[in-house]
């Protein structure tokens, strides 16, 4: 037996026992299922502009949680240890829905808001996301999603009521750095406009020096951006040699500036990072 995965833009078909690109997901009896379903491997209460997100309830802490795989291969990646694993690789501990639930809500006399699903790509166990969404909404708090924005169209549109703030990353604006990256910018773009019809939106660009970081790139991306709407922040964060790509040193201080600066021109809320 095979089956279709149907999650992201990959559409990744698979054999009966086969796992997908993102390592995540695997064919069972015909069915694609979530190799990482309740498994973490990290588990933190961060500050909410850690996710980042500058316009979402400042000041507050979140429990932030994440497993593994990713449906990308982003050379550049801060947390391939997890995001690069498959099942087994990697020690993770078993958390239910009910579970991690209970646990925001005993940490808000500390100030926890809710949950945050970021760390890897959690979109790739979409089931656990939607599952402890629920659950973490029935008991009042707040759903934050960190993401690359590769979710395809019915899935996204289903999970979207069931999230409060999303922060996507927007790699770059050209289909050539995208397809680099194992990605669909078109998805990503789509992503975006969608989150932003039904809850808080902000969006990350990291700048790679000599791939995504020209004048020229960053104005259409601000330009684009401005027209689903010119309050959604946008986060320009410094690049640091990382897991494949040290081949270059990280992105100058002053040219984040300066295309901060350019981004400005048209969005009311810009951000840098990792300065």
């Amino acid at each position: 037996m095979s089956a279709r995965c149907e999650l992201c833009f990959h559409r990744c078909e698979l054999a009966e026992g086969q796992t997908g690109f993102c390592r995540a997901r695997i064919c069972r009896d015909g069915a694609v299922v979530p190799l990482n379903y309740g498994k973490l491997t990290s588990l933190a209460l961060d500050p909410i502009e850690k996710k980042p997100l500058r316009r979402f309830r400042p000041r507050s802490l979140i429990l932030s949680v994440g497993s593994f795989g990713c449906n990308l291969r982003c050379p550049f990646c801060q947390n391939h240890e997890i995001s690069m694993a498959g099942d087994g690789a990697i020690q993770t501990v078993d958390l239910s829905p009910e579970h991690l639930a209970n646990k925001a809500a005993e940490l808000i006399p500390r100030g926890n808001i809710g949950v945050a699903y970021t760390y890897n790509e959690p979109l790739v166990g979409y089931e656990y996301v939607r599952d402890c969404a629920a659950l973490v909404h029935n008991r009042g708090m707040v759903n934050v999603l960190v993401t690359n924005g590769t979710m395809n169209e019915p899935p996204w549109r289903k999970l979207l009521p069931c999230l409060d703030a999303v922060n996507i990353d927007l790699k770059g604006f050209t289909p050539e750095w995208y397809r680099r990256l194992d990605g669909n910018l078109d998805t990503v773009k789509r992503s975006i406009a969608l989150a932003a019809e039904q809850c808080h939106v902000e969006v990350t660009t990291l700048l790679v020096p000599g791939e995504n970081d020209s004048v020229e790139e960053i104005r259409a991306l601000a330009q684009w951006l401005a027209s689903v709407n010119p309050s959604i922040p946008l986060h320009l964060s410094r690049f640091f040699p990382r897991y494949e790509m040290q081949d270059r040193p990280p992105t100058p201080v002053d040219e984040v500036y300066r295309l901060a600066d350019e981004a400005r021109a048209w969005l009311t809320y810009v951000y840098t990072g990792n300065c």
